[in-house]
């Protein structure tokens, strides 16, 4: 899988000789521009490493989404669409990074396919909105909870509010939760939206993971020790 492979490249043999040539900078007559040096060589063969990786296969969202310009360089919505007079903006991120304590399995790929779904319904003149927070598979959807929230901008979309957001949403009446359920299917909100977002992540995380590389060679590089006279 295109995940694991970008996975496996953050994890491969030049990172774990860092810790073997510790001596570099333990010893008394190492220098630090050799540090530098080494850290810069294993920045720059992932980078070139990662940046020969092919994408997934390009997916479409469905044709009554747009894709939100620049998403894959923020954190807030990914999609939108109208729906009568109202405004639907979901925002994505993976299931292992939004439950806290999560953690990632290198030999089961399974926790990659459970996607954590942020669904903004809006209508015009009004100051709150209604969010789900869904899990989102690549056969089903699932609501966690359902909240009227003040109305976010894009760089706020995720922010967690202060006020009350509702009851638990396990705790409601089954024919209340199953009305939920379809009133953001009849919105378009599905599992049908599974593998445009999972491709989605993928290009956001890999793309994410080249800057970091580069980022990162260039602060070392800049702030490298001067050379002694």
């Amino acid at each position: 899988m295109w995940r694991r492979v970008l996975r496996e490249a953050t994890v491969r043999q030049p990172w774990s000789m860092i810790s073997s040539k510790r001596c570099l900078s333990s010893s008394p007559t190492s220098k630090p521009a050799a540090v530098d040096n080494l850290l810069l060589r294993y920045l720059k063969e992932h980078y070139v490493e990662v940046s020969k990786m092919n994408p997934p296969p390009k997916v479409n969202p469905p044709s009554e989404f747009s894709i939100v310009k620049s998403a894959l360089d923020g954190n807030g919505p990914v999609l939108t669409r109208t729906y009568g007079n109202e405004e639907i903006k979901l925002s994505v991120m993976r299931m292992v990074y939004a439950v806290p304590g999560g953690v990632e399995d290198d030999e089961n790929d399974e926790d990659m396919n459970q996607l954590f779904l942020h669904v903004d319904v809006s209508k015009p003149g009004q100051d709150k909105s209604l969010h789900f927070l869904c899990g989102l598979y690549p056969d089903a959807l699932g609501v966690h909870s359902v909240s009227l929230r003040p109305k976010l901008d894009s760089a706020e979309f995720l922010e967690v509010t202060a006020t009350y957001s509702g009851p638990h949403f396990a705790e409601l009446d089954e024919r209340m939760r199953d009305a939920f359920h379809g009133f953001i299917e009849e919105r378009g909100v599905d599992e049908k939206l599974f593998n445009f977002l999972q491709a989605w992540l993928y290009v956001k995380e890999h793309r994410s993971l080249m800057r970091w590389f580069k980022t990162a060679g260039a602060y070392i590089n800049e702030n490298k020790p001067a050379k002694s006279s």
